[in-house]
């Protein structure tokens, strides 16, 4: 009986898979069009997922050991049950084999119902808590069922009860792990992971690379839409990519934005373009609600606005715009979901089609039209801060070794002393610089993070033309923000530069034995890891390097490195200023004071302003450039060596 039934069920639920992943990949196909390595993307997919996305995984020792037996135990045992029991080869070492898998798996999964005994609140709950048993029953029944092939027990072990059993096993098993993976439940984001994985929007992440850079809109195409209005503008892989999401919650631990109480939770986010790409609403969803917005009151479908300024759709805009895009939700994702792309997108049609920039977000962006600085600030007192130290100015040498990127800190008090700072550094290393002047504008990071493409390209476009006229070897920065954006968006545009944050290029300095330098005589000193330096371009080392190099031992904070909590100044958040229970840099404060430490290095002007906008008593903020020119030892002045007649007098006296 079991040996007809056996492959009834396999096949019958193979058949239904196959239905639902048709009826999937093209409901992923209602997203615009995007170029793929078809065959290429499915040939690196096993790597991508073995190494790539292990890699993120491994992180959590628990679920990574966790995931190898269950993940691998199915796998093994799926395609060993199909072979032995649904093509009927009935063979020992097979038997065995099958045996095996299962019993992997069944070891998996019982790590598995050991965390959802008592999940944390990240994790998703509903369906999700009957993915243990799902996973039991499939490694057991098969267990079982295979121990007659392998010749532990008789062929007709059990009867017609036992079979009818394992048959109720089996069916349970097969319905969640092969039919749930295609037609929706807890087992989908294996199938639509996969998928996602080979044909993910981002490939260059894959293989130890990094991909930060958003991606620039055709502003000249008619046909393309400004930004993204409904699901359905997505690109088809962005679409997979949202499906792709086991609903883990570690972006939701990690975002800033939900830990202040603000009304965003990206998983949640992306379980609703999910809703949008499916039709329905959010009613279902079986996790943390965004802070303060009820479940079950948004809904959508593939071809209906995402947001409705005038009343409910699936996101309401403050959602859009509490994100900092500080990028801790795609660093923590294991599925290597590209969370701040879709938030840009959606952005980028709400200020391009619709004008609806929050709060101080027109006034912004009609400065940087206006004067090429968000401050609005008069452009021609771009150079104020350095009347008494006599730049040098690009256009006057033409060629120079570095470009000093100054950035709209020259319109800040406070960041014109981490400037002065800077060139003192640049100066006692004699260093062959100049900077721009009059003629550097914005670099257009604010205009891009708020949605405003055509601005960003304006003002890069202006940029790339003014650098173009002249000869230099890199551009040096103090600001993460500018360095990204030079480094890793201007290349669309045609601007393709050397670019380094001043700490990268300190370190260089410092190891090349160029600066003379003294040791910090303060008190213990933290070091908080910018966003756009860290996450967005990897840079943890060369900040430590240069503390280490003037006798800082660095007091790290329980969320350091990759993980490093955003300070609340990216992304345009303080322009567009939607609130929460608590302020971002406040609890930013909380992880600083944990260390005890006196004095906290910063690389970052909106960093610098963040934490120093926290109330005292507090520890000070130090720019590491300020640090190091602290402790520059200036060299004493040669002595002068003595003409001829002078020695010969000396020589006879």
């Amino acid at each position: 009986m079991l040996n007809t039934l056996l492959p009834i069920l396999l096949f019958a639920a193979l058949g239904l898979a196959v239905l639902g992943a048709g009826k999937r990949f093209l409901m992923w196909r209602r997203g615009r069009p995007s170029k793929v390595d078809w065959l290429g993307g499915l040939l690196a997919m096993p790597r991508r997922y073995l190494v790539d996305l292990h890699h993120v995984v491994e992180r959590d020792k628990y679920m990574s050991r966790t995931h190898v037996a269950t993940a691998g135990g199915f796998v093994l045992a799926a395609l060993l049950a199909i072979v032995v029991h649904g093509f009927g080869l009935h063979n020992r070492i097979l038997g065995f084999a099958l045996l095996a898998a299962c019993g992997l798996m069944f070891v998996g999964a019982l790590f598995v119902a050991k965390r959802r005994r008592n999940p944390p609140t990240r994790l998703s709950k509903g369906p999700w808590m009957r993915l243990p048993k799902s996973l039991l029953m499939f490694s057991v029944s098969f267990f079982i069922a295979t121990l007659p092939v392998a010749g532990i027990l008789p062929a007709d072990f059990g009867g017609w009860l036992l079979a009818a059993v394992l048959a109720i096993g089996v069916a349970w098993g097969v319905s969640e792990l092969f039919f749930g993976m295609t037609w929706g439940g807890p087992m989908k984001h294996a199938f639509a992971g996969a998928l996602h994985l080979a044909w993910h929007r981002r490939s260059e992440r894959f293989g130890g690379g990094r991909s930060t850079g958003l991606k620039a809109l055709d502003l000249n195409d008619p046909k393309a839409p400004l930004g993204v209005e409904k699901p359905s503008d997505f690109t088809w892989n962005q679409l997979l990519g949202f499906d792709a999401c086991v609903q883990c919650g570690k972006c939701e631990a990690a975002c800033p934005a939900f830990a202040a109480g603000q009304p965003l939770n990206p998983k949640k986010l992306i379980q609703d373009m999910v809703v949008g790409l499916a039709g329905g609403t959010d009613a279902k969803f079986a996790g943390s609600p965004y802070p303060g917005k009820a479940i079950g009151e948004h809904s959508g479908g593939p071809h209906l606005p995402i947001v409705n300024l005038n009343g409910k759709a699936l996101v309401d805009a403050e959602t859009l715009w509490s994100c900092t895009t500080c990028r801790a939700c795609v660093e923590e994702c294991p599925m290597m979901i590209e969370h701040v792309d879709a938030i840009v997108d959606m952005r980028r049609h709400l200020t391009l089609e619709k004008g609806a920039t929050p709060n101080k977000g027109a006034e912004v962006l009609d400065n940087l039209i206006a004067t090429d600085n968000p401050g609005g600030f008069a452009p021609g007192g771009r150079l104020n801060w350095a009347a008494d130290l006599n730049l040098p100015l690009l256009s006057d040498k033409q060629n120079v070794d570095v470009l000093f990127w100054v950035g709209d800190g020259a319109f800040d008090m406070r960041n014109q002393r981490t400037l002065r700072a800077f060139v003192k550094v640049l100066k006692a290393a004699k260093v062959d610089f100049a900077v721009l002047g009059l003629e550097e504008r914005d670099s257009g990071d604010v205009a891009r993070r708020l949605g405003d493409e055509a601005t960003f390209q304006l003002l890069a476009k202006r940029n790339i033309a003014t650098l173009g006229k002249y000869s230099f070897n890199k551009i040096v920065s103090c600001d993460p923000h500018s360095f990204h954006v030079l480094k890793n968006e201007y290349g669309e545009l045609g601007g393709h530069y050397q670019v380094l944050h001043h700490s990268t290029y300190m370190n260089e300095l410092i190891t090349s034995q160029k600066l003379n330098l003294g040791k910090h005589k303060g008190g213990s000193v933290t070091y908080h890891d910018p966003c756009y330096l860290g996450r967005y371009n990897g840079e943890y080392e060369a900040p430590r390097n240069v503390l280490n190099a003037i006798g800082i031992e660095v007091k790290e904070m329980e969320r350091s490195g990759f993980r490093s909590r955003c300070c609340g100044g990216g992304g345009g958040a303080p322009i567009t200023d939607i609130p929460g229970k608590q302020r971002i840099p406040d609890m930013r404060m909380l992880d600083i004071k944990e260390t005890g430490a006196e004095l906290v290095a910063v690389g970052c002007p909106q960093c610098t302003a963040m934490l120093e906008g926290v109330v005292e008593p507090r520890p000070q903020i130090k720019d590491i450039a300020e640090l190091v020119a602290d402790v520059l030892i200036e060299a004493p002045p040669e002595a002068k060596k003595p003409t001829p007649a002078k020695r010969e007098m000396a020589e006879v006296q």
